[in-house]
């Protein structure tokens, strides 16, 4: 089976989408098909000369759609060599495009099946939080005249999680897709914790006990949130204890707020670092020798690291915007809160109250969860079963 993915861009910058992609296709090429990637990116990035999968890249793009003129005439050239088509994300130019093209074959006796992966954008989130009324307002337009055909006009939605199909029903109407099936997310099993063990001796403060975020740096992370609470419990309890804030977006203007606001409190300055993006076995090494993992996000919808974090046997302190807490809850491997600031000092009290048996025990737990559940093997089979069957 020949299957082509679509998304705007593979920079691991800009959050987890891509990375998700990469995992996908990785973990699907070996169980009998062949993936290829068709992206708006330039052909000479950077990120792109390091990849073992087949990409195409397109661009670079122009503006805020990602428009790609090169994009429409590759599709309609190449999309008859593929048996299905799964478009990554939306509200972009590449999954317009993507959807017409394959409308355009409707007579043809070779018309691939065209499934929509949203990876969360459909979140009712995006719709509602403070700062975005413009954009809401746009989205709702853009739905009305393009974004609810592709959706709607496609063979089904692939969902990561089942919070997310729920959330998806919500944000925009009419909302009819013609199946919603939820094959789910995996994570690559991270490096033997002995083969990486000292590479966090790069993140300085990490030789300390230590919680860790790893994510991008943006509002909608929480890490203000974070940063705040940390100090509240590190005042009230004087616990000994390190933050390391890792993570691309130091340069933004929330990124250097987030450095004000450390720099300027006397209580945690000097406890706090921020080591900007980690990759490899230095983003491995952090993880394995956190103490825990905590993401107080106001909208996840998967959470990659949150997996990577329980693979490696760490409990996790998450808030109920990342879609995969019931999961999490339910395994009793991690702890859940409200995305506010009393909710996030709230998960960081209770860890500290937890006697070092439980969060062993917790970390057993949350290992077990990556194997039944967030294993690529598991997700690759079932996205794998989802193409074939285009059923739930």
């Amino acid at each position: 089976m020949m299957i082509l993915h679509s998304i705007s861009s593979m920079d691991p910058t800009l959050g987890g989408v891509s990375q998700a992609l990469r995992t996908i296709a990785s973990s699907v090429n070996g169980l009998g098909t062949t993936n290829h990637i068709v992206c708006l990116d330039a052909p000479d990035a950077a990120f792109l000369k390091t990849e073992n999968l087949t990409i195409y890249a397109l661009g670079p793009s122009k503006g805020p759609w990602a428009y790609s003129a090169l994009l429409g005439p590759w599709l309609r050239q190449n999309l008859k060599n593929y048996d299905a088509v799964v478009i990554h994300g939306l509200w972009q130019y590449q999954s317009f495009a993507t959807a017409k093209a394959i409308r355009a074959m409707r007579t043809s006796s070779s018309v691939p099946k065209l499934f929509i992966m949203p990876h969360g954008m459909l979140d009712p989130y995006f719709q509602r939080a403070a700062g975005r009324k413009l954009k809401a307002i746009r989205n709702y337009i853009y739905w009305k005249v393009i974004e609810g055909n592709v959706v709607n006009g496609a063979n089904g939605m692939l969902f990561t999680c089942e919070e997310e199909k729920l959330l998806a029903r919500t944000s925009f109407q009419p909302y009819v897709p013609a199946a919603e099936i939820v094959t789910g997310l995996g994570v690559d099993e991270p490096p033997p914790f002995d083969e990486i063990r000292h590479s966090s001796k790069h993140l300085g403060k990490a030789k300390d006990s230590y919680f860790l975020f790893l994510s991008r740096l943006h509002e909608k992370k929480g890490t203000d949130l974070l940063i705040k609470a940390f100090s509240k419990i590190k005042l009230a309890a004087a616990a000994n204890h390190f933050l390391i804030v890792a993570g691309p977006g130091l340069e933004t203007s929330y990124g250097s707020d987030l450095r004000t606001l450390v720099r300027e409190d006397p209580v945690i300055k000097e406890f706090v670092s921020f080591p900007g993006m980690i990759t490899g076995d230095v983003k491995w090494a952090a993880v394995y020798n956190s103490e825990v993992f905590v993401l107080p996000s106001h909208q996840e919808n998967f959470g990659i690291a949150v997996v990577e974090a329980l693979a490696c046997g760490r409990p996790v302190l998450i808030s109920d915007k990342v879609n995969i807490w019931r999961e999490i809850d339910q395994a009793k491997c991690g702890l859940i809160g409200e995305d506010t600031l009393e909710g996030t000092i709230t998960l960081l009290e209770k860890w500290i109250q937890i006697p070092e048996w439980e969060r062993k025990a917790m970390g057993q737990r949350a290992r077990q969860l990556y194997e039944t559940t967030f294993s690529v093997k598991q997700a690759a089979s079932s996205m794998l079963e989802a193409i074939r069957d285009g059923k739930p």
